[in-house]
């Protein structure tokens, strides 16, 4: 068996990833931003969001998504990392552009260089620092006000 590339996804439609499976292919590191933010999530929007795993085919492989009537965040599981993905949509943006100078420069160097489709900005962030899960929290704030 060969060791996956960094960056990697899980594709195997066979077997939806467990706690153990995710520690494994993301590492401790990555593992423990998943759950901070899965958990802040769940600490912050009680009762909102039945978290569920979405098979995206050969290239895409697993994903975890969020979402209530629309899309929230989708958790990327990655090998020895992990992303999320959050798209803003016309409404969201207006609110990023008005605290751009509130916002990380790393943050809005993403967003900036994000293209604009019809359903909104697709942004993907590597959760790799308290950094990064904070630029995430921002954003997640900003498109949805928590209910905690």
């Amino acid at each position: 068996m060969t060791t996956p590339e960094i960056g990697a996804r899980l594709v195997d439609k066979a077997a939806v990833p467990d706690a153990a499976m995710l520690r494994a292919f993301v590492g401790e590191a990555a593992f423990g931003y998943w759950t901070a933010l899965r958990d802040w999530i769940a600490a912050s929007y009680p009762g909102v969001f039945a978290p569920d795993w979405t098979h995206g085919g050969r290239k895409h492989g697993w994903s975890l998504r969020y979402k209530k009537s629309k899309a929230f965040c989708t958790l990327l599981p990655e090998y020895r990392a992990f992303s999320v993905v959050i798209v803003l949509g016309a409404a969201e943006r207006d609110k990023v552009e008005a605290r751009r100078d509130g916002l990380g420069p790393r943050l809005m160097a993403l967003y900036d260089a994000a293209e604009t489709f019809h359903d909104g900005k697709w942004l993907r962030i590597g959760i790799a620092s308290d950094m990064d899960l904070g630029d995430a929290k921002a954003l997640l704030v900003l498109k949805r006000p928590p209910r905690a």
